[in-house]
């Protein structure tokens, strides 16, 4: 699993840029969006009132083609954005880029907006409806169709990059996200919460994008309404704080934070990279995924499906993650540690490195600073040596065996890992730093303690709903990128891989997962991007046209 982490890793670092390096996508991304912008006059601001007006079935007609409405498929993308990444990807944003990361999550939000609607609207404009009536639509269809049969190889490559995110950041992210919170919260093994998801997104997804549509637009806002109130609680009980946290964001967003805690960031590259990086995964605009549900709607009018899905980035980033964030910083889990405990096993992700060393700039470790040898535990204490998790020393560590108790004998070491060869069920306990979802647990824990100790169990549940619905909405997006390259007799072989996907995710470590998850997100994000700067002088027309006449609501 190593092995596979430093290879996931190190193609995140292609895609993305290494630490200090130009972040050639997080410009390309911010680049588009800004161009977007100012090419359509800003009308994520100026065509907001009308976007709430259809969401609104003013403008609702059935005898439109299609599959699913307005309503059901602003839900259907939002259950696919609004999820894991408004409580683990903010958590973790915050965790490696610190404070500075959200304000870059706002800016990506913003100008996710115009792409939002750039995208959405050439998915309408250029679906097309296959021979069962179900309507097909995306980023490779209108690279084909919009740009013609010559740039069908860019088509065919964002195709294979949305099946490939379908397992990743749409599917395993989700997995591991419910299992490692399950583990946290309940002492639930990871292997069997992944066997409890995986059963219950193969019940629904087998049921077509029709079944997908009536369950999300449940889902979902019971979902964010539960999730927004218990935040909007803590940020009322923690008002006296929230001007001073707002500066710490805005300041930290030119000029990071000194590294503090469990923050493990420490250069302005490194945190405008992670927060454009996790705003992209929390708010997809850009991506591509999201114009695959918005091209099921029935409608007649491609800007009038663009306007709904411009609001997607809008609830997700601006109003959910900031809250998400907020919360975390304004109770300052953020920086610091908690009482925590951790098999020891593949997953864990404790590295045993030599005395006086701490992780370096970014929380990295070298292979110098890892610890080989033998080393001998007494009463749970090894003298000499630290443990590292989640990029910060773990203070007061004990180990215990299997038994609960403080463990002596004699551990093997190679490279910082732990030989379990003859020692099943190792602990480690102390003063951990959180991140993922666990972090974002601590603070609802924290922050909603003047109602009793059980604020991490709205994370536990949230978890569960937003993952679970993610993922059904992303095998919709993974099913339709199936059938645009090989047809649909492929799609239920590519459903059963996508279960077996799901539930390996909840079984491999947060940061090989997460590895291969920017991944998929970069290549996938990179050929709709280039579509979309092609293709804006057909969405500007579009728009034009649309709002030189008269809309009148059919009811």
């Amino acid at each position: 699993m190593e092995g596979l982490t430093d290879i996931a890793n190190r193609l995140s670092g292609y895609v993305w840029g290494w630490p200090d390096a130009a972040p050639l996508l997080v410009l390309i991304l911010l680049g588009t969006g800004l161009i977007t912008t100012f090419a359509l006059g800003w009308i994520q601001i100026r065509r907001f009132r009308h976007g709430v007006d259809v969401i609104r079935g003013q403008y609702d007609d059935p005898s439109h083609e299609g599959d699913i409405s307005h309503y059901q498929a602003l839900t259907t993308a939002l259950s696919a954005t609004v999820g894991i990444g408004n409580i683990a990807g903010v958590a973790t944003a915050i965790h490696y880029g610190g404070p500075g990361a959200l304000f870059w999550m706002w800016v990506t939000a913003v100008f996710g907006m115009a792409l939002k609607y750039a995208e959405c609207t050439l998915a309408m404009k250029y679906r097309t409806i296959l021979p069962n009536g179900e309507a097909a639509g995306g980023p490779m269809y209108y690279i084909e169709k919009g740009l013609g049969s010559k740039w069908k190889p860019l088509a065919i490559f964002f195709a294979v990059c949305a099946v490939i995110s379908s397992f990743g950041s749409g599917n395993g992210v989700q997995a591991f996200t419910v299992a490692d919170q399950f583990r946290a919260d309940l002492g639930i093994p990871t292997w069997i919460t992944g066997l409890f998801t995986v059963s219950v997104v193969g019940l629904v997804i087998l049921g077509g994008i029709k079944r997908i549509g009536r369950v999300t637009s449940k889902l979902a806002p019971i979902m964010a309404v539960t999730y927004v109130a218990a935040g909007l609680f803590v940020l009322v009980t923690h008002a006296s704080v929230i001007p001073d946290t707002l500066a710490l964001i805005v300041r930290s967003a030119f000029q990071p934070a000194a590294q503090l805690g469990g923050f493990a960031g420490g250069s302005f590259i490194f945190m405008l990279t992670w927060g454009v990086k996790r705003g992209l995964f929390s708010n997809e605009s850009g991506q591509g995924s999201a114009p695959i549900a918005h091209a099921a709607a029935k409608t007649d009018e491609p800007v009038r499906e663009g306007v709904v899905a411009m609001l997607g980035p809008f609830i997700d980033t601006l109003v959910i993650c900031t809250i998400t964030g907020l919360v975390i910083l304004s109770t300052g889990v953020w920086s610091d540690r908690k009482d925590d405990s951790m098999t020891i096993n593949h997953q864990a992700g404790i590295t045993v490195v030599q005395e006086g060393i701490a992780p370096g700039l970014n929380g990295t470790i070298g292979d110098a600073d890892r610890y080989t040898g033998t080393v001998r535990c007494d009463r749970g204490k090894v003298d000499g040596l630290f443990f590292v998790r989640n990029h910060s020393l773990v203070e007061n560590a004990t180990l215990l065996g299997s038994d609960g108790e403080p463990f002596t004998g004699i551990l093997q070491v190679d490279n910082g890992d732990i030989d379990l060869s003859g020692l099943p069920g190792l602990t480690l306990t102390g003063a951990m730093a959180q991140n993922g979802s666990p972090l974002t647990a601590w603070a609802f824990q924290k922050g909603l303690s003047p109602l009793g100790n059980w604020g991490h169990y709205i994370i536990t549940i949230a978890v569960l709903l937003f993952a679970v619905s993610t993922a059904i909405s992303w095998s919709y997006y993974g099913d339709r990128a199936t059938t645009y390259l090989f047809g649909s007799a492929m799609v239920l072989p590519y459903k059963v891989f996508f279960l077996m996907m799901h539930f390996a995710g909840a079984v491999f470590p947060l940061e090989f997962v997460w590895g291969f998850a920017d991944v998929a997100l970069g290549l996938m994000a990179l050929p709709n991007l280039i579509a979309i700067i092609l293709l804006l002088p057909a969405v500007m027309r579009m728009t034009k046209d649309y709002f030189q006449r008269d809309h009148k609501p059919l009811r």
